[in-house]
């Protein structure tokens, strides 16, 4: 049988030979571009072949056989023996995707023949292909002249402590092209998970011409210093980039690349104003303290807890999030005490949270939002409909509102905040077509083009590509949210019977018919669900809310059912005028479509605390039942609302599981330890006109 091949990124790291029993290997040392001898793939081996590539050969050599049979078929769809469910790709008909699964192994049939086997994630796409059918994967795009060649080996050039101003100094490693004779560009990490679980899977930038530079960030790992979430990272990350300017080895041409907190502190660095800093590839960024995390709408983000907890101590503790006991932990008051009564100590950072209650220089510090207009840094953005950072990616995309096209490209799928690794999320399906082969590739030719000023023709392409949902296509656009939404205010409306969906809640495209106002109970003890993926710690998913919205403290309200296909595209604002008995409140706004048969799937949300109705630098009290204009700014979406379905906005005061719930006192939330029950009217009457604004889209443009 002919070898089949590992690629990762376009590169070949590891030869197989499928034999009867056995799987027997190569791997290429990076260092010396050597192959090693032939061995046996051992469980053990597979099992971490598994964990990096996420293809495991052991397990494919166990079904080879049957995979000629399974797809000997005219069927769309197919079920394995072992439970797999693979649909056939239309738009790529030598293959057959995995659905139902995160990292999805999808395979390439050719001839009635499995030939590769493909698996993608949020960073990279690896394929293991028969040697000479590469053409029939994505291994092809890596084959021209586009990219920078991987004809480097990899050199430890050594480890360093680099200094800041202040004298603290952060641990950093650089890994250098060992056959660059010249100064090259620089590719920065700065993460606050330990910088060695990423010198392996950035190595492939190495051995295309780059120096790659990963640093602990300020008092995580082997850095000096406090750690303070985010608190010094524009000023640490200036102090770096100045620092990898200066070596000989760079040629003052330096990127940055990185997801979540990767993604935060590229943004942090370029709002430093730093010379340096010439391209950024963004995924999943978080963003400002008051509008991403952890102070949300200025509410408090519980489902932050976790990540608090595993970053407890100086390492990356993740085990710390596995317990069973989320449901007690989350009932512990006051706030404040959480960590001491689960943990068994404080956690200082926590404790700063805990003790700024409004947006100030503490958290103003950690801003780098509030600098955007002085950001100029050409951008690749990586994100989701539903990242649970979106927000953060929505403060991106407002900062290169104004770029040109060339100095921007974004894609935005139907993902999680580990985006592009599953087509199917709690049980809502997308299309074949979800999950992207080649975002690899366009971080690739982004930095060839910005730091090796190669004119591959990656600025050249569309700047804006965004998945539509419920249509199942991706489309184009020059800016975002794209130039063809035209933004339509659709009003609320009832009798007075909005507390669930079998009320009379509408939305109405006029606003000379709203009249009115509804009511509900909100009690702190009993909040509304938010529906959040527990196993994957995933809290921004599109689930179905139909039972959620039975509740009486949640109002609906729809639209007719639609006479046709509906899309929109973009960010929403909810406009709502309400009152409350309370001298404090939150209020939730979530958006769905909604099918015949009544499931109620999320769109997008937004979230606001009444006491920062009039800004985050301020806390100003409720006069209780007074009312009050709130205007709510949403996740982002694209989504088509088909024939038939209604668009619904629901209103409540609770998320369970996403944020702590408001007692309503007015009370400091980090000591309160009591609750009241509040009255909650929201109003839909001339002079308190409540609506949502939709960016609808008139016109498209799909990409095939």
């Amino acid at each position: 049988m002919q070898p089949f091949l590992l690629y990762r990124s376009g590169i070949h790291d590891m030869t197989f030979q499928f034999q009867e029993e056995i799987v027997v290997y190569q791997e290429r040392d990076v260092t010396s571009n050597q192959w090693s001898r032939e061995a046996t793939v051992t469980e053990s081996k597979a099992k971490e072949l598994e964990a990096y590539y996420h293809i495991n050969p052991n397990t494919i050599l166990e079904h080879l056989s049957a995979y000629a049979s399974i797809f000997l078929t005219k069927q769309e769809q197919v079920s394995t023996p072992w439970g797999d469910v693979y649909q056939k790709n239309q738009d790529q008909p030598y293959v057959w995707v995995e659905r139902e699964k995160q990292f999805p192994l999808d395979i390439v049939v050719v001839d009635q023949e499995p030939i590769a086997f493909i698996s993608t994630s949020r960073e990279n796409c690896c394929v293991l292909v028969k040697e000479g059918y590469e053409e029939y994967t994505p291994v092809k795009l890596w084959k021209n002249e586009n990219v920078s060649a991987a004809t480097n080996t990899v050199a430890h050039h050594g480890y360093y402590m680099v200094p800041m101003k202040d004298g603290i100094k952060l641990a950093t490693d650089v890994w250098l092209p060992r056959e660059c004779q010249t100064a090259v560009p620089a590719i920065l990490v700065r993460t606050p998970y330990g910088r060695m679980i990423f010198a392996k899977t950035l190595v492939h930038f190495v051995q295309r011409g780059y120096a790659v530079i990963i640093q602990d960030t300020r008092g995580r790992e082997d850095s000096e210093g406090e750690w303070i979430p985010m608190y010094a990272e524009i000023t640490d990350g200036d102090d770096t980039l100045n620092w990898i300017a200066d070596q000989s080895w760079c040629d003052g041409n330096i990127g940055m690349i990185g997801a979540s907190y990767g993604g935060y502190v590229q943004w942090a660095a370029a709002a430093s104003g730093n010379p340096h800093l010439k391209a950024l590839v963004s995924m999943v960024t978080a963003g400002s303290p008051f509008i991403d995390i952890p102070r949300k709408g200025g509410t408090l983000v519980s489902g932050m807890l976790a990540w608090t907890f595993a970053m407890a101590e100086k390492e990356f503790k993740p085990e710390n999030m596995l317990r069973s006991d989320w449901e007690d932990v989350l009932q512990i008051r006051p706030l404040r005490d959480i960590p001491k009564k689960a943990l068994g100590k404080n956690v200082d950072f926590w404790d700063m949270w805990m003790s700024h209650t409004t947006n100030d220089h503490f958290w103003k510090q950690q801003d780098w939002h509030q600098h955007h207009k002085n950001i100029h840094v050409p951008a690749m953005i990586i994100s989701g409909w539903y990242d649970d950072n979106g927000m953060g990616t929505t403060e991106a995309l407002e900062t290169i509102s104004n770029y040109g096209y060339q100095d921007k490209k974004v894609v935005l799928g139907p993902w999680m905040h580990k985006a592009n690794t599953t087509r199917d999320i709690q049980g809502v399906a997308f299309g074949n077509n979800a999950l992207r082969y080649d975002l690899d590739y366009y971080y690739q030719q982004w930095f060839d083009r910005k730091l090796k000023f190669v004119d591959n023709g990656i600025d050249h392409t569309a700047p804006i590509e965004y998945y539509i949902a419920g249509e199942n296509q991706w489309a184009t656009a020059n800016q975002w949210p794209p130039e063809t939404i035209q933004w339509t205010n659709v009003y609320l409306n009832s009798n007075g019977h909005a507390n669930t969906s079998k009320g009379d809640g509408a939305l109405l495209f006029h606003s000379d018919l709203s009249n009115g106002y509804d009511e509900y109970i909100y009690d702190p003890l009993n909040p509304a669900p938010h529906l959040i993926d527990m196993s994957e710690n995933e809290i921004g998913v599109p689930a179905n809310y139909k039972e959620v919205e039975t509740r009486d403290d949640i109002l609906v309200y729809d639209s007719a059912p639609l006479d046709e296909p509906l899309t929109i595209v973009g960010d929403m604002h909810v406009q709502l005028y309400t009152s409350s008995s309370a001298k404090d409140t939150d209020w939730v706004v979530r958006l769905t479509d909604v099918d015949p048969a009544g499931n109620s799937v999320k769109l997008a949300d937004g979230v606001l605390r009444a006491r920062y109705r009039q800004g985050f630098d301020r806390e100003v009290l409720l006069m209780p039942n007074e009312i009050e204009k709130y205007v709510i700014h949403t996740s982002k979406i694209a989504n088509t609302f088909k024939k038939g379905h209604r668009i619904r906005l629901s209103i409540t005061s609770s998320a369970k599981n996403f944020v702590f719930p408001n007692s309503n006192t007015g009370d400091d939330p980090a000591t309160d330890v009591k609750t009241v029950k509040a009255r909650q009217r929201i109003y839909h009457q001339p002079g308190c006109l409540s609506y949502i604004q939709l960016p609808v889209q008139r016109t498209k443009m799909v990409r095939r």
